[in-house]
C-alpha cells in the first residue's frame, strides 16, 4: 500500500501533464500502477504524516518556514494537492541541499525534487495535501501585497528555535559580504563584514528583526527594503549558525 505523500506526489506530476514512465522514473511507483491511479482507481492510503502540529520537526520547520517566507511559493493543483516550492541560486548547492533535507524531514511522506531551470536556478519542491495546513501564509499574490502574521503555534516554534528560522530568512533572502568603505576626512579605506537582508515585505522584515532581538544580535534599517547587521559582536553571533552560503 503507498502512503498518501507517494500518490500526491504521482498526481501532482500527473496534473504537470508528464507521461507515466516518466513519473516512474521519479518516484519509482510502477507505470501500470499510475495508469491505474490515472484511471481514477487509487487505493486507499496510510495514515498521512502530519496528524499533529506537536509531532513536527521545530529546527527543520523553523528553517523551511524562514525558507518559504523568503524566496517559496505553494500552488493547488485540481486534485487539492499543494505544490511547495523554494527557488535558489544554483551556485550555493549545499543551501538548497538542506532545504530538500529540511522538507524532506517536515513531510516525510513525500518526495523531494530538485530541479534545474536555468543555469543559475534550483528549484527545491514537494507536493502534499498537508502543505497548506502547515504554511497559513499562503494567499493570492505576492507576499509583500498581503499581511503575513505567524500563528501562534508558529511563533512557539520559532522562537524555540529562532537560529534556525533566521538561518532559513538568510540563506533565501540574505546575504554575507565584505563591506568597503572610504573615511571622508583621511580617505584611507578599510573593510569590515556584513550580514544584509532585502524583503520588499514589512511584516517579513518584522520577523526577522524580531528573532535578531530573541538573540540579542544588533541590527538597523538601511533603507526601505534592507535590514543589516554589521556590528563585530553581532557578526560573529550570526556566523555561529548561519555563515558564508555555499
Amino acid at each position: 500500500m503507498h502512503d498518501r505523500g507517494t500518490i500526491d506526489d504521482v498526481m501532482g506530476l500527473v496534473e504537470q501533464g508528464l507521461d507515466s514512465f516518466t513519473i516512474n522514473a521519479r518516484t519509482g511507483v510502477p507505470s501500470s500502477t499510475i495508469r491505474m491511479w490515472r484511471a481514477g482507481r487509487r487505493p486507499k492510503a496510510r495514515v498521512p504524516f502530519v496528524t499533529s502540529l506537536a509531532s513536527l520537526p521545530g529546527p527543520a520547520y523553523a528553517y523551511l518556514l524562514g525558507m518559504y517566507l523568503g524566496d517559496g511559493d505553494l500552488t493547488t493543483t485540481r486534485r487539492g494537492v499543494h505544490r511547495l516550492r523554494v527557488a535558489l541560486d544554483s551556485g550555493y548547492p549545499l543551501v538548497y541541499h538542506e532545504c530538500a533535507a529540511a522538507m524532506s524531514l517536515v513531510m516525510p511522506t513525500s518526495r523531494v525534487l530538485i530541479q534545474r531551470e536555468r543555469a543559475n536556478l534550483v528549484r527545491v519542491g514537494s507536493f502534499s495535501k498537508q502543505w497548506i495546513r502547515l504554511l497559513p501564509q499562503h494567499g493570492p499574490g505576492r507576499k509583500h501585497l498581503r499581511p503575513i502574521v505567524l500563528q501562534a503555534w508558529q511563533r512557539t516554534i520559532t522562537h524555540r528555535h529562532p537560529q534556525a528560522f533566521l538561518r532559513g530568512l538568510f540563506h533565501s533572502d540574505g546575504s554575507r559580504h565584505l563591506n568597503t568603505v572610504q573615511a571622508p576626512r583621511t580617505g584611507k579605506r578599510y573593510a569590515y563584514v556584513r550580514y544584509e537582508f532585502s524583503n520588499r515585505s514589512p511584516d517579513i522584515k518584522g520577523l526577522l528583526c524580531e528573532h535578531l532581538d530573541l538573540l540579542g544580535i544588533d541590527w538597523r534599517r538601511m533603507n526601505r527594503w534592507n535590514i543589516s547587521v554589521a556590528r563585530r559582536p553581532s557578526v560573529a553571533a550570526l556566523d555561529a549558525f548561519v555563515g558564508p552560503k555555499r
